[in-house]
């Protein structure tokens, strides 16, 4: 109950403050209301007074035109002026109605701790004062000139955000240009530095590449100057053979191949050697040559070999292919007898060389006199498809060593 009657007490002591505070304002409106008045008159007077000669005189106008800003200045500061007294009045005020407050509260306080009364009683509702919560009031009246300052500030205020805008904006452009410029830097120290890398690079390749040169040339003059001294002698040497000798210590002796140092003695490679005996050792030359037609020979020797391994088939084949015949001619029982003429010679001696060779070979040989010559005959086959057989047997047969041959009708 305290608490609400103090609080009842300090509401209606704001009002009441609140009520009387308008009640000056109000006054004090009224006040400045009746002193400008008789100021708007004069204006009017003086402006009705003084309009006959502005359009006849220029300085005439200009100087009432000082005239008019000179009383609005006047005006103006008056009016300031007697707004600071009324804030004054107002502080001032505000302040006497503070003090009262606190001075009737700590009395009331100072009654209840002397008497010791019950807060709850009319006496101490009636004594309770509460301290008003006292708020400065703010000027609702704005005057040209204040509205006039404030459009200037305003238009100082965009000038200078204008100012700062181009100064960051300059700032800006500035920081980027800086910015473009380090990197057109960074870029040119990372072109030369990878210029600087690669032709470095070039310069390890190619001294590289020399020192590889040089060391393949001193390979080459070291082998070839190895192969001058293991080459064979350039002029051929008599050797008399000793205690111990053979045709393959004297040919690592040398530096000649076993084949080429037997070849030039008319020795097998394998042939012992004789104490006391004279070898000859040859050149470099010679050792060549004798290669070159070891060669040759060795090449001859398997085409001989291929050669007489065709001849062999052949021959094989032909035979097959006669007994093929033969065994044709039994199973058709053919009628007639065919020879193989193998040769016609000029006389009886000549017809007798032939027949001996062929006879060797294993074939059964007549001649027979014609006016021609006398022929030298194969055979006879019975059949004539036997007779083929045998002519391409007698062909293909390296003993007789014929191409010639050809069937004829033997009876």
């Amino acid at each position: 109950m305290n608490f609400s009657r103090q609080a009842l007490l300090g509401i209606g002591m704001i009002i009441g403050g609140s009520v009387m505070l308008y009640a000056m304002v109000q006054q004090i409106g009224s006040g400045d209301g009746q002193t400008a008045a008789p100021a708007i008159v004069d204006q009017t007077s003086t402006q009705q007074a003084v309009s006959a000669p502005l359009t006849t005189d220029i300085d005439t106008e200009k100087r009432i035109l000082a005239q008019k800003q000179k009383e609005r200045a006047a005006r103006v500061a008056e009016q300031e002026k007697r707004a600071q007294e009324f804030l004054a009045e107002q502080e001032s005020a505000e302040a006497q109605a503070l003090a009262k407050a606190r001075a009737e509260n700590q009395q009331y306080r100072a009654n209840m701790t002397s008497t010791g009364g019950d807060e709850d009683s009319p006496e101490a509702a009636q004594n309770a004062i509460a301290t008003p919560a006292v708020q400065p009031r703010t000027d609702t009246e704005v005057t040209a000139t204040n509205v006039a300052d404030s459009n200037s500030a305003a238009q100082a205020e965009k000038k200078a955000q204008e100012a700062a805008a181009q100064t960051q904006a300059k700032k800006q452009a500035e920081a980027e240009a800086k910015k473009l410029a380090e990197a057109k830097k960074q870029e040119e120290a990372k072109k030369q530095a990878e210029a600087d890398a690669k032709k470095k690079a070039d310069a390890q390749k190619k001294a590289e590449e020399q020192a590889a040169a040089e060391q393949k040339k001193q390979a080459e003059a070291k082998a070839a100057a190895e192969a001058a001294k293991s080459a064979p002698p350039t002029a051929p040497i008599d050797y008399d053979v000793k205690r111990g000798d053979g045709l393959l210590r004297l040919a690592r002796q040398y530096n000649v191949p076993v084949a080429a140092l037997a070849q030039a003695n008319d020795l097998s490679p394998s042939a012992s050697l004789q104490l006391g005996q004279t070898l000859t050792i040859p050149s470099r030359k010679q050792v060549e040559r004798l290669e070159r037609e070891a060669a040759a020979a060795e090449e001859k020797r398997k085409k001989e070999a291929e050669q007489a391994k065709k001849s062999a088939e052949a021959k094989r084949e032909a035979q097959q292919k006669l007994r093929e015949a033969r065994q044709e001619v039994k199973q058709t029982d053919a009628k007639g007898d065919f020879g193989v003429q193998v040769a016609l010679a000029g006389n009886q001696a000549s017809a007798d060389e032939v027949a001996k060779k062929f006879k060797s070979a294993g074939y059964q040989v007549k001649t027979s006199a014609t006016s021609r010559g006398v022929r030298v005959i194969v055979g006879p086959e019975r059949g004539k498809v036997a007779a083929l057989a045998l002519k391409d047997k007698i062909n293909t047969d390296p003993k007789v060593n014929t191409t010639g041959a050809w069937v004829l009708y033997w009876r």
